[in-house]
């Protein structure tokens, strides 16, 4: 699998935005209605709503949840990233439950680069802190139609 699957229907994204209080991105609650938060609207972090729309969208299984740290127990760990790896955030304690999620981009020194929705309340790149990372994933399977039946 290469990463180029995902990572263009998520580059298509770039520039997506909440929208204002009193109304919300309808793009948004479609993210959500792959996770077990469906209809609910643009107010609710969405990082990993994204990520499963997008992997959706490129013929691939994501966790249906939308949990950022639900990532942790998806696809393989990879001990290393990779361009197009699920990378996992610690958001406020390491041990909580609260995180982030997004797609690698790269490192520089100590800042890792990002590619995932509600980043600053848009899809785009962003970077945080390489210390917050919990970990790194990466696809197992791939569905053939929408009825999501896996290869063999």
């Amino acid at each position: 699998m290469k990463a180029e699957e995902w990572m263009a229907v998520a580059e298509n994204e770039i520039g997506l935005k909440t929208f204002p209080e009193g109304k919300s991105n309808p793009r948004i609650i479609e993210y959500h209605n792959g996770t077990n938060i469906a209809e609910y609207d643009d107010k609710a972090a969405w990082c990993p709503s994204f990520l499963n729309w997008v992997l959706s969208e490129s013929g691939h299984i994501g966790t249906n949840s939308a949990l950022a740290r639900s990532w942790l127990d998806w696809g393989t760990q990879l001990s290393e990233p990779c361009f197009g790896c699920i990378t996992i955030l610690e958001r406020e304690h390491p041990d909580g439950w609260q995180g982030h999620v997004g797609f690698f981009l790269k490192i520089e020194g100590d800042r890792i680069f990002l590619l995932g929705g509600n980043q600053l309340n848009e899809v785009r790149e962003h970077h945080y802190p390489i210390s917050s990372v919990l970990g790194y994933r990466w696809p197992r399977t791939k569905f053939v139609d929408s009825k999501k039946r896996n290869l063999n």
